[in-house]
């Protein structure tokens, strides 16, 4: 597998991620107090971005020979490793050993699917 193509895919997974994150999480604190039908506006426009970006990422993994298993699996690895600092940093929250856990077994299912 050519670890180019996997950067760039992981890159832009993650900056995809960085918008879908603020997109489906982000409201629970800056729009507590608006309406759900705001929080909903705001977070579509924010998932627009999202997908400009997840979309062409997709197609060129996808391209390049990445199995759709594969795209699966860094999507939610990224997932992780961009929720994780979301959570303590801009919402302020406290994780437990569990992320820990549940981040290694996300790391052991990359190996599986990865593996020849």
């Amino acid at each position: 597998m050519n670890f180019y193509v996997i950067a760039l895919v992981v890159l832009g997974l993650a900056l995809s991620n960085v918008f879908m994150t603020f997109a489906w999480y982000g409201h629970l604190k800056d729009l507590a107090t608006r309406p759900w039908y705001i929080a909903v506006l705001v977070s579509w426009l924010i998932a627009f971005f999202e997908y400009m970006i997840q979309v062409p990422t997709n197609r060129f993994g996808d391209a390049n020979k990445l199995e759709l298993g594969q795209l699966k699996i860094l999507q939610e690895v990224v997932t992780l490793c961009v929720f994780v600092p979301f959570a303590i940093l801009y919402m302020n929250k406290q994780l437990s050993w569990n992320f820990l856990w549940a981040g290694l077994c996300m790391c052991g299912a990359v190996y599986f699917v990865f593996k020849g």
